[in-house]
């Protein structure tokens, strides 16, 4: 079941293409639900199993369970017509849904949230942290990049992981590619 699952989220095909060497797919997708499903603690089973092995992960090349930075990105995506939520992403021109990510220096995930692509990535960003902000409690410094730059934002952040530190890569020359310092990490996540 969960080795079909990935399959879906690695490939993107539709359910029904699901091909026949997993299980059938409303079989698959009855599951899906029930892993969805929020517990009593707060957390849905996949999010429980991907916390664990973050944690597993880090604990295995020596650090910490908790991360003390996390670099955040938004990716805005088309989604289906048939979606419940979805938006308009003016600067992207691209209606559907906001991917927001918060990753270590690892790039392991350790915050995601999903959002209609209207949101602006400031306000996304602050619910992802605010959701999983248990997880993100030892947080010191959280990277960005310019399209969260503001005082707002950084006051924001302060309040919700209690004084943590927003750094914002700025590029050195418009219109010239450079690789941002870490900021690549949390673009390889979304690869």
């Amino acid at each position: 079941m969960f080795s079909g699952l990935l399959y879906l989220l690695k490939t993107g095909c539709q359910w029904r293409i699901l091909p026949k060497d997993f299980p059938k797919w409303p079989t698959v997708g009855a599951y899906f639900q029930i892993w969805s499903k929020k517990q009593e603690n707060g957390l849905s089973f996949l999010e429980e199993a991907l916390k664990n092995r973050v944690t597993r992960l880090r604990k295995q090349s020596g650090r910490q369970a908790q991360t003390s930075l996390v670099i955040v990105d938004a990716q805005s995506v088309k989604n289906t017509d048939t979606a419940k939520e979805k938006g308009y992403d003016g600067a992207k021109k691209i209606k559907g849904i906001k991917r927001h990510i918060a990753v270590d220096s690892q790039g392991l995930p350790h915050g995601i949230y999903i959002i209609k692509a209207s949101e602006t990535d400031r306000a996304g960003a602050i619910s992802m942290l605010t959701e999983h902000k248990e997880q993100l409690a030892k947080v010191k410094k959280v990277l960005a990049d310019g399209g969260y730059r503001g005082e707002v934002f950084a006051n924001q952040v302060k309040e919700v992981l209690q004084g943590s530190e927003v750094k914002v890569a700025k590029r050195s020359e418009l219109h010239q590619f450079k690789v941002i310092p870490k900021r690549w990490i949390v673009e390889r996540s979304f690869g």
